[in-house]
């Protein structure tokens, strides 16, 4: 279950987003929605938080001199952005993530580009430390509208087994 909802009174509902561990399947494939039209202000706010001083994410002279020909998105961003749009259908009950490997960055991404990201399950195992839980590897990935490939990346999370999550809680 992805999106729902659980009574939690009479004629009162609570929205429940997120999987459990037995609601994955190897090889599931998740289309996350919606998308993310990239702005030249999210670029230039996160490059600047991030304390990011490469002038090809916000001098737009300087990008023009080089093989982009404008300012490349800050990849750091696009690697939240795709990593948050996979949270509801991947690691919304998720207990703690437990490690990224096989960050790819495989085409650039400029401001007024619209991402998608979609996640593959790649494995499953139950917990031999926490019997309530199991943990579920993804490969997660980043497409233009166009259907370019711009980004990859693996991710293992704990994921409580059903009845088991912080929001099963009765006070909650």
């Amino acid at each position: 279950m992805t999106y729902g909802h659980k009574e939690v009174g009479p004629q009162r509902y609570r929205e429940d987003i997120g999987r459990y561990y037995e609601d994955f399947t190897v090889g599931d494939v998740y289309e996350h929605r919606p998308g993310r039209t990239i702005t030249e202000v999210d670029n230039s706010w996160f490059t600047l938080l991030t304390m990011n001083t490469h002038p090809l994410h916000f001098d737009a002279e300087y990008a023009a001199k080089s093989e982009f020909g404008k300012p490349l998105v800050n990849s750091a961003f696009t690697l939240s952005v795709v990593a948050g749009m996979s949270v509801s259908d991947t690691s919304q009950k998720t207990i703690a993530n437990l490690g990224w490997k096989e960050i790819k960055l495989t085409a650039p991404v400029f401001a007024g580009d619209t991402i998608y990201a979609e996640s593959e399950v790649l494995e499953m195992r139950e917990s031999k430390s926490r019997p309530t839980a199991g943990i579920v590897t993804v490969e997660t990935r980043g497409v233009k509208a166009d259907g370019t490939l711009f980004m990859s990346f693996v991710r293992s999370f704990l994921i409580p087994k059903t009845g088991h999550a912080v929001d099963d809680a009765a006070n909650y």
